[in-house]
């Protein structure tokens, strides 16, 4: 292939991108029009003569809407990271200013520990020069968020395993036992004799650790009183510090209260363990404000904030 045949395939018409990134905004090809001061027969043929270039469909139609394709998704990505590299262009080299805030968009399961999450975006917190998007949700509806690139991140505490139509990469980021923590005042706890006559504030059985938790028990002949099940690690971490009763979870949960006195840790569970991952999707250009925060260690990530020195 010659330098010239080379050239011509790898030419993209930005004027059509730009017409296909208003249409996939709008999700309607007439009001895309209007606001491009054209008319629909004009950006219909520049959409299509986009996917000629491209190879690939980029809308489907429904009802009388248009909907992305899987390729249209992808191509809607980069388009967004190209006007905004325009934008950033004109405002370095026409206004003198510097690049703008950047932005991080991270999804979290409703279950997953509001410290954590925290801890892993702590090195971003400070920064006035990034804006971090947080969204909480279904671990499903979340997933469906990342694959249409509308989220960089998704942070749970179980894995997922990627396929050709889901290109996730899983990475577990942390490992911590899970604890038996309660007053820091009161009688010994007596494990594991005490799980059968103390009341326990446990996570629902939804939560990964309930079911580890339960195994572990019934294979010991283990029954346990149940005082109360949590689905919200924020509330269980409420109940524990208020309710006078042992509550099951990782210490990450109640570093704070551990930390100045306000619960003490009672036992550990053995071989009992939460897992805390983050879940990306394939894609060409990873954020640098990701790659800084992949980058952190298992002990940053559950330290938390260092106390301030008297």
């Amino acid at each position: 292939m010659s330098r010239s045949e080379s050239w011509n395939m790898a030419r993209l018409n930005y004027h059509h991108l730009h017409g296909f990134w208003a249409v996939a905004k709008e999700g309607h090809l007439t009001r895309a029009a209007q606001r491009l001061h054209v008319s629909p027969s004009a950006l219909s043929t520049q959409i299509h003569q986009l996917e000629d270039a491209l190879g690939q469909p980029l809308f489907e139609r429904q009802a009388r809407t248009l909907k992305l394709t899987e390729a249209g998704r992808v191509a809607l990505g980069y388009a967004e990271s190209i006007f905004a590299a325009g934008t950033e262009l004109v405002s370095v080299l026409r206004e003198g200013r510097g690049p703008g805030r950047q932005v991080l968009r991270v999804g979290a399961v409703a279950t997953l520990s509001r410290n954590f999450q925290e801890n892993f975006l702590r090195p971003l917190l400070a920064r006035d020069d990034v804006e971090l998007l947080l969204q909480s949700g279904g671990l499903d509806e979340l997933l469906g968020r990342l694959q249409v690139h509308t989220l960089d991140l998704v942070l749970a505490n179980q894995a997922v395993e990627g396929t050709g139509d889901a290109p996730w990469r899983c990475r577990r980021i942390a490992r911590q036992a899970v604890s038996l923590v309660g007053p820091p005042a009161g009688e010994p706890f007596a494990f594991p004799d005490d799980l059968a006559t103390r009341p326990l504030l446990l996570p629902s059985r939804a939560h990964g650790i309930r079911a580890g938790f339960d195994l572990w028990c019934e294979q010991r002949g283990l029954r346990p009183n149940v005082r109360a099940e949590v689905d919200d690690m924020a509330m269980l971490r409420l109940l524990a510090r208020d309710a006078g009763a042992p509550a099951l979870l990782p210490t990450v949960v109640v570093q704070d209260e551990l930390r100045s006195g306000a619960l003490r840790e009672l036992a550990v569970v053995p071989g009992l363990h939460e897992q805390f991952y983050a879940i990306t999707v394939k894609r060409h250009f990873t954020p640098p404000l990701l790659k800084s925060l992949l980058a952190q260690g298992e002990a940053v990530v559950l330290a938390g904030p260092v106390p301030a020195t008297p």
